[in-house]
Parts: C-alpha cells; structure tokens; sequence
C-alpha cells in the first residue's frame, strides 16, 4: 500500500492536535489549579469558527478578522484553549485589586492574573509541540473571541485559536494586510 501525505495530512494533524492538547493540560499552572479548557474543531466545525469570524470583522470593521477568518477556512484543524477567570485566593493584588475577594465583587470579568498566566504557559507548550511536528501554527486571539462569541467553551472568559496546517505553504505568515 502506498499513502500519500495528502491523502494523511488530516490524520496527521489530529494527531499532533492530540498531542498539543495533552502538552496545554500538563503544562504547569498556578497553585497546581486546572482553570483551562481545551477543545479541537475540524470539519463543519471549524468552518462555523471561521463564518463567525467573518461575521464579527464585517460588522466591527476589523479587516484582520476576515483575514484571520480565511486562515481559520484554510486550516486542517483549530486548537482553542481558554480559561475561567476564577480567582485562586492568593491576594497578590496582580489584577489591580487588593484582595480576591474585592475583584470577585468590584470586576468579576476582570482576569485573575495567575488564571491568564497558565494560559499563556499552556499555549506556548501546545504551539512547542506543533513545532517539534513540523506543524505549521499560528495563535489567533481573533479567532478566540469569535470561540468566545460563539461559547464553544462554556465558562471560559479568555480563549486563543491555533489554527494548524500541514501544507507546502504556511498560509498563516506572509499574509496580506487587508
């Protein structure tokens, strides 16, 4: 049997999909709290991401929205990985508020700096593994307000989109301004 890496590309990147979402759920968090939550679109799925998108930029006026809308379409997958902002008690005054108790009751919507934090720690161990594969990855915080938008991540305040791709040409660098 001969395959061709077309004909397995999109296997592929649910694998090392796979493997970015177990890298974000182990990366290390704060007080050793779990506040993320982690999910893989393709298919139809990714392609309402991407109408979504498109809708929030010709309504905002955000040209980088359709652009990044585009790249959601042309991807083989999206990673989204978002955390709730739920304070872990620690009164760092990090968030611009003495205690957590005062943030909870001054700005609930306000993040937890810790909370936000261990989403950037656990993106940047997602995208580390889609590097090691060879997978081309860009992070999208476009495409992580239209997840918001959407609640595909029920609870979560924050999310950022890895679109990934797996073709001759990284469609998500060199990218025209729109």
């Amino acid at each position: 049997m001969i395959e061709m890496q077309t004909e397995i590309g999109e296997e592929t990147l649910r694998q090392v999909a796979a493997l970015m979402m177990n890298a974000a759920r182990t990366a290390p968090k704060a007080r050793g709290v779990d506040r993320l939550e982690i999910a893989l679109l393709t298919g139809d799925d990714r392609l309402r991401l991407a109408g979504k998108l498109r809708e929030m930029g010709e309504e905002s006026g955000r040209s980088f929205f359709i652009r990044d809308a585009e790249n959601i379409a042309q991807a083989g997958a999206v990673v989204l990985i978002g955390s709730r902002y739920e304070p872990l008690g620690l009164n760092c005054g990090w968030c611009g508020f003495a205690t957590c108790e005062a943030k909870a009751l001054q700005a609930p919507a306000a993040p937890c700096a810790f909370n936000t934090n261990d989403l950037g720690i656990a993106v940047g161990s997602a995208v580390s593994v889609a590097a090691d594969h060879r997978t081309d990855c860009r992070v999208l915080y476009s495409a992580g307000a239209a997840a918001l938008a959407m609640n595909l991540l029920p609870g979560c305040r924050a999310v950022l989109a890895l679109p990934l791709s797996a073709t001759a040409k990284n469609p998500f660098f060199d990218r025209k301004p729109l």
